[in-house]
């Protein structure tokens, strides 16, 4: 939502209206700021081994549910996946997987965007303001080799 302000009713006729102006500008970005929403990294699977890719199957990426839950990510989620072998950056959804199997799935066209064994980086994204983004925290997780949780 635009501030809004006349300039002109803030404007004394012997003011310097270049003084006037900046303190308006300054008004205006505290307001913009206020009411601006960023996109933070929330949470982060960090350099897990791609397990399976089923390409008939409907779409998203399975994740074993100790590691979604280890990453505060919830099932139907939009991540982003960073293949650290090809280059490649994908958005699908995340499903939950087995609980302790290690599993890291790509499904449907998603599976054509790495090969079992490639090393991939799961992203969620919050939108929060610029103040609770200063605040917040993200939650990082570095599983082992074999996509198991380390102690």
């Amino acid at each position: 939502m635009p501030l809004d302000v006349n300039r002109e009713s803030f404007i004394h006729p012997k003011a310097d209206s270049g003084g006037i102006e900046h303190h308006l500008s300054n008004i205006e970005l505290k307001y913009q700021k206020q009411n601006m929403f960023i996109h933070v990294m929330k949470s982060k699977l960090h350099r897990v081994k791609i397990t399976q890719a089923e390409l008939n199957y409907v779409g998203s990426v399975t994740i074993d549910e100790d590691l979604m839950d280890a990453a505060n990510l919830i099932e139907n989620e939009k991540v982003q996946i960073v293949n650290n072998n090809n280059g490649e950056r994908f958005e699908t959804y995340a499903i939950k997987g087995e609980r302790g199997s290690g599993t890291v799935c790509l499904n449907g066209a998603a599976a054509r965007r790495a090969q079992i064994g490639d090393i991939v980086i799961i992203i969620a994204y919050g939108i929060m303001t610029p103040d609770e983004a200063q605040k917040h925290t993200p939650h990082l997780v570095f599983p082992d080799s074999n996509n198991r949780l380390v102690e």
